[in-house]
């Protein structure tokens, strides 16, 4: 990766960390564990997912740098780098989570943060440090399609800002507790 791209990248991954420490903050636990409706996630959730998919996502380029680069494919989203963030973090397009990164609430409230940053400090590690050419390796995206690995690492800071929105939007569901605090004293 060119160092304009890994500066790019870095701001990527320390912009979403930052948003999503500031949203999450101070949330008690009736706020991460708010449901707006049955088939929306908590706040808990989000971050649990996050995590899980950063994790899992970090594995796979790690495991895909193994293989060695493939110069007969391309990206599907080749030139289109600011495009894939826009999308995934707009969440136009909806999709279901595979059954392995769906949250089950393994985490305890308490750990939520600690988990997200442990998976980012690794993130943010790779992205300072790795000499790969992360643009001639490729890893299919379920919906995507083949994807270079620098846009798989852009996408782990989307991923983040897209439940971050998701969440932001929870907490602005009107039965939201903190909601509900703020009515009662007016």
């Amino acid at each position: 990766m060119t160092s304009d791209e890994r500066e790019k990248l870095l701001k990527e991954l320390e912009g979403s960390r930052e948003r999503l420490l500031r949203m999450a903050k101070n949330l008690s636990r009736e706020e991460l564990h708010y449901r707006p409706s049955e088939d929306r996630w908590t706040v808990a959730e989000c971050l649990e997912h996050i995590s899980m998919v950063e994790a899992r996502v970090l594995g796979a380029i790690h495991k895909t740098l193994e293989a060695g680069p493939d110069a007969s494919k391309r990206s599907a989203l080749e030139g289109m780098d600011d495009a894939l963030i826009a999308g995934a973090v707009a969440r136009v397009a909806r999709y279901k989570a595979p059954e392995y990164v769906v949250p089950t609430g393994r985490c305890p409230d308490e750990q939520l943060l600690t988990e997200f940053e442990g998976a980012r400090q690794q993130t943010r590690a790779f992205a300072a440090s790795t000499d790969a050419d992360l643009r001639r390796h490729f890893y299919k995206h379920p919906a995507l399609g083949d994807l270079d690995l620098y846009q798989w690492m852009l996408l782990i800071a989307a991923h983040c800002d897209r439940h971050r929105v998701q969440s932001e939007e929870v907490m602005a569901s009107p039965g939201f507790p903190r909601a509900r605090q703020a009515n009662a004293s007016v």
